[in-house]
């Protein structure tokens, strides 16, 4: 039986349940619960903190693991390899200073460097050469400057807006781009190749929609440059020979625009429908 971490709590949590149950896994009824088995499946599931999943899955208490990149990096265990990106809970990992104060990244040298991810940051840090006194924080990191217990500070950075908020400004390189990953302990695995390949369908689901149309058949082969597909569209004879039905998948963004584009060709009854689950 194949045991899965997933995430009980935090931005990583909701996202990896509602992907395990478009999977076709069975989920948790209640938040409380910390253990469910899906027999069905031949999976149980064990709802850890998210921080926690890397140290279990490289210990080979557990098989698989949802977690993020940075947590996986944070805890340092080497153990624990990630083998598949999952598309979301992306970050960006970026120091930040009062204005003016650094410029890049050997001006950390010597100074003191505020971050919820310690072993990530100071990993970078050392590999690039520079030798950083590392505060640990649980969070509200960006109040760190301020209170006056560290120089700058490391921290995950959307829009910018909280840092500067703090009066804190982002300069030198990307320490990290995250999002959430699926990890293995050492070794192979049975059961996992069923699981990636369900998640990569949910995956492939959220990216592509299915597009059915008509159109008059000597303009197929300009609707197909507008609209390849993923091989190439199924086109179908109609009663009407002039005409064909053509089925095609394509990305979700940017739909609208192959609709417009496909309707001024001369397509009609242009339809979209959502993918629930595929395997490519």
């Amino acid at each position: 039986m194949l045991r899965i971490a997933v995430p009980n709590k935090g931005s990583l949590s909701e996202t990896a349940a509602e992907m395990l149950a478009e999977a076709g896994y069975a989920g948790r009824r209640d938040t409380k619960t910390l253990h469910v088995v899906d027999a069905e499946n031949d999976v149980e599931f064990f709802f850890l903190r998210p921080r926690d999943i890397a140290t279990y899955v490289a210990s080979g208490a557990l098989d698989v693991g949802i977690t993020g990149r940075d947590l996986l990096r944070d805890v340092r265990r080497p153990d624990a390899r990630e083998i598949e990106q999952l598309g979301f809970a992306r970050s960006t990992f970026r120091f930040a200073a009062p204005p003016g104060r650094f410029h890049a990244l050997e001006d950390l040298n010597g100074v003191r460097v505020a971050s919820a991810y310690p072993g990530l940051v100071d990993d970078y840090l050392r590999e690039h050469g520079v030798r950083a006194e590392l505060v640990p924080l649980d969070g509200a990191v960006e109040s760190a400057v301020r209170l006056g217990v560290a120089d700058a500070i490391a921290d995950v950075v959307e829009t910018g807006t909280t840092l500067r908020q703090a009066g804190l400004e982002i300069f030198g390189p990307v320490i990290i781009e995250s999002e959430a990953v699926l990890i293995s302990r050492p070794g192979d695995v049975e059961g996992t190749d069923t699981l990636l390949r369900r998640l990569r369908g949910v995956m492939v689901a959220h990216r592509f929609v299915l597009l059915d149309y008509d159109l008059p058949a000597d303009l197929v082969e300009q609707a197909a440059a507008i609209a390849p597909g993923r091989e190439s569209p199924t086109v179908s004879p109609l009663r009407d020979p002039a005409w064909v039905a053509v089925r095609v998948m394509i990305p979700r963004r940017g739909m609208n625009q192959v609709m417009d584009q496909l309707y001024a060709l001369g397509a009609r009854a242009i339809l979209v429908t959502a993918i629930h689950a595929a395997r490519l």
